[in-house]
């Protein structure tokens, strides 16, 4: 019989904090300590809000994952919005594609390619591939045309949006 697949299809998002280098030396590492443990909690919080599954914090941001990329692209820009009150900045980058499920973690081609959509968003900026484009036209999510990137280490042309906020 045939084996049961660990992939599933998955909207995979990924956060960073801008500066995040810049602000721990400035701040001071128990102070940016207890600034990181704001922002890991409320990515938590967010993530589980949203229907999410916060795979893991990596240091200056997160990775988690949706089954619906319209609550991904929700829990993105609710995370900005809830950050910026703090005076924090993060870039979010999000696709949708299937993901290897292994030991409680995540891999694949998706998530490279979220972590590389990421990579190219400006401080502030949540940008979605196409194919999350596409996976929530007729929602009320209003997309910004970024054009085509190339994203290190992944074929081809990718044509990126920014959601509006």
């Amino acid at each position: 019989r045939p084996a049961v697949s660990t992939r599933v299809l998955a909207t995979v998002l990924f956060t960073d904090i801008v500066g995040s280098t810049e602000r721990a030396a400035e701040l001071g590492d128990r102070r940016w300590r207890e600034l990181l443990q704001v922002h890991d909690d409320l990515a938590g919080r967010l993530v589980d809000r949203w229907g999410g599954r916060l795979v893991k914090t990596t240091g200056d941001g997160v990775l988690a994952t949706f089954d619906g990329p319209g609550r991904a692209v929700g829990c993105a820009t609710s995370l900005r919005e809830e950050l910026r009150g703090i005076d924090m900045e993060i870039r979010a980058g999000l696709h949708s594609g299937e993901v290897e499920l292994r030991d409680g973690d995540v891999g694949g081609i998706a998530v490279h390619i979220a972590a590389r959509v990421m990579a190219a968003a400006g401080p502030g900026e949540v940008l979605v591939s196409r194919t999350v484009r596409d996976l929530v036209a007729g929602s009320d999510a209003a997309l910004e045309d970024r054009g085509d990137h190339h994203l290190k280490g992944v074929e081809g042309s990718w044509r990126l949006f920014a959601v509006g906020g």
